[in-house]
C-alpha cells in the first residue's frame, strides 16, 4: 500500500504540474503576442485617455477589444487580473516532484558514479541532495545578480542576453559533470524554471503592485518598475520552449547519457530560443524565417551529435556475438530487481516505465532499448546491482 500511495501521489502531482504549466505558459505566450500585436489607436478619444495601443480579435463567437494604457487610466478597477498563481503552482508542484522522485532516491537518480570528477562520483545521498539544491538556487542567484549588475537600468539588455546565454551553457556543462544524465537535464531546466518563477515573485508582481499603488494615490509610477518587469518577462519568454524540452527529455536516454550531453543540451536551448524569437517577431508583424531555420539546423546538429556511432566488430562477427539466453541471465542478475511485474528493490508497486524482463520474449521485444541504456551506462541506475564491464559488453554484442 505505501508504494501504491507514492505512485498515486506522484501521478496526481504530475497532473497538477502539467495543468499549471500549460496555464502559465499559455497565458505568458498570449500576453507576449498581445503586447507585440498592439497598434496605435485610431480613435482620438482613446489616445487622449492614455491608450498606448489596442488590438481587435475575434474568438468564441464574439469580438474582443484589448487596450493597453501607458499611463494610469481614468478609473482603475478594483478587480484587476493578476497573473502569478499559475507560475507559483507550476514551480511548487515541480519541486515537490523533484523531492519525491530524485531527492528521495539520490543514489539512483542524482549521483553519477561514472563522473570524471571523482568527488562527484563518490557523493553520498545527503551530499548529492545538498549539491542539487545549491545548484538549483545558486543558478537563480547568479542569474539575478547578472541582471542587476549588467543592465540595472535596462540599457544594456543585449549584453545581458549574451551573458545569460553563456551562463546557460555553463549550467549545462556543470550539470552533466556533477549529476547523473537524466538529473542533469532536469536540473538545467529547473534552473531556468526557477529563474522564471522567481522573476514573477521578486520582480514582475512587486513592480506591478508598486505601480498600481502609485496610480491609486495619484503619484507618478517609477518607470523602472515597468521596464524591469518587461526585461524579466522577455527572459521568461525565451526560457519557455527550452524548459519544456528539458523537462520531457528524461524519456530519451540517448540524449542525456551521451558523452557530449551538455553540447546536445545547449543546442536544444538555443534552438528553442530561436524558434520562440520567430513567433515573437511574427506577432509584431515581421516574418523572419531565418530564426526557425537556424533553430531547426541546431536541432539537426543535436541529432547528429547524439546519433549512435557506427557498428563495432561484434555487429558483423558472429563468433563474438551473445545469445538471448546469455543476455537474459545477465538481466536476471542485474535488472529484474526493478524491472519485473513484482519488483523487489525499486520501492515501486510496478516496473519503472512499465519495462519488464520476466521472460525472454519480453527481453527480445526490448532488445534495442536494452542495448542502448546498458551501453550508455545509464542502467542500472547508479549501477546499484554492480553490472560489470564484461556484462555490458556482452549485452552490446547481443545479436539475434
Amino acid at each position: 500500500m505505501p508504494s501504491y500511495l507514492l505512485d498515486f501521489v506522484n501521478f496526481m502531482l504530475r497532473w497538477l504540474h502539467v495543468i499549471a504549466a500549460i496555464a502559465w505558459i499559455g497565458e505568458s505566450i498570449y500576453f507576449v503576442m498581445l503586447d507585440n500585436s498592439l497598434k496605435t489607436p485610431e480613435d482620438e478619444s482613446s489616445r487622449r485617455k492614455g491608450v498606448f495601443g489596442e488590438m481587435w480579435a475575434v474568438h468564441g463567437g464574439g469580438f474582443y477589444h484589448n487596450q493597453k494604457y501607458a499611463t494610469s487610466p481614468e478609473q482603475l478597477p478594483h478587480d484587476l487580473h493578476w497573473s502569478y498563481w499559475k507560475s507559483y503552482t507550476t514551480w511548487l508542484s515541480g519541486f515537490a516532484l523533484f523531492v519525491m522522485l530524485y531527492m528521495a532516491n539520490p543514489g539512483f537518480y542524482l549521483v553519477d558514479s561514472n563522473s570524471d570528477w571523482a568527488w562527484a562520483a563518490n557523493l553520498n545521498g545527503v551530499e548529492a541532495n545538498i549539491l542539487a539544491l545549491a545548484f538549483l538556487f545558486g543558478g537563480w542567484v547568479i542569474y539575478n545578480q547578472m541582471c542587476k549588475r549588467i543592465s540595472p537600468n535596462m540599457e544594456r539588455d543585449g549584453l545581458l542576453s549574451l551573458a545569460v546565454a553563456v551562463l546557460m551553457v555553463l549550467v549545462a556543462y556543470l550539470s552533466t559533470q556533477l549529476f547523473a544524465g537524466r538529473a542533469a537535464f532536469l536540473l538545467t531546466g529547473a534552473v531556468m524554471a526557477t529563474a522564471m518563477s522567481a522573476n514573477v515573485f521578486y520582480w514582475i508582481i512587486p513592480g506591478q503592485r508598486r505601480m498600481v499603488e502609485a496610480m491609486k494615490t495619484g503619484e507618478e509610477p517609477n518607470p523602472l518598475d515597468g521596464k524591469r518587469g518587461k526585461q524579466r518577462s522577455v527572459h521568461n519568454t525565451y526560457f519557455t520552449l527550452p524548459v519544456v524540452l528539458l523537462m520531457i527529455s528524461n524519456h530519451y536516454s540517448f540524449v542525456y547519457s551521451h558523452d557530449y550531453a551538455w553540447v546536445i543540451m545547449s543546442l536544444f536551448i538555443f534552438a528553442g530560443a530561436l524558434i520562440r524569437q520567430f513567433f515573437v517577431l511574427m506577432h509584431a508583424g515581421s516574418i523572419r524565417p531565418a530564426y526557425p531555420a537556424v533553430g531547426v539546423a541546431l536541432i539537426l546538429m543535436a541529432f547528429w551529435v547524439a546519433a549512435p556511432s557506427g557498428g563495432t566488430s561484434s555487429d558483423t562477427d558472429s563468433a563474438t556475438s551473445t545469445s538471448l539466453a546469455e543476455v537474459h541471465t545477465i538481466v536476471e542478475n542485474r535488472c529484474v530487481q526493478c524491472h519485473s511485474a513484482e519488483p523487489t528493490q525499486s520501492g515501486y508497486s510496478s516496473a519503472p516505465a512499465g519495462i519488464e524482463y520476466d521472460t525472454k520474449e519480453q527481453l527480445r521485444n526490448l532488445m534495442s532499448d536494452t542495448k542502448q541504456v546498458v551501453a550508455s551506462e545509464y542502467m542500472p541506475l547508479g549501477n546499484i546491482t554492480e553490472m560489470t564491464e564484461e556484462e555490458r559488453q556482452a549485452v552490446a554484442d547481443w545479436r539475434e
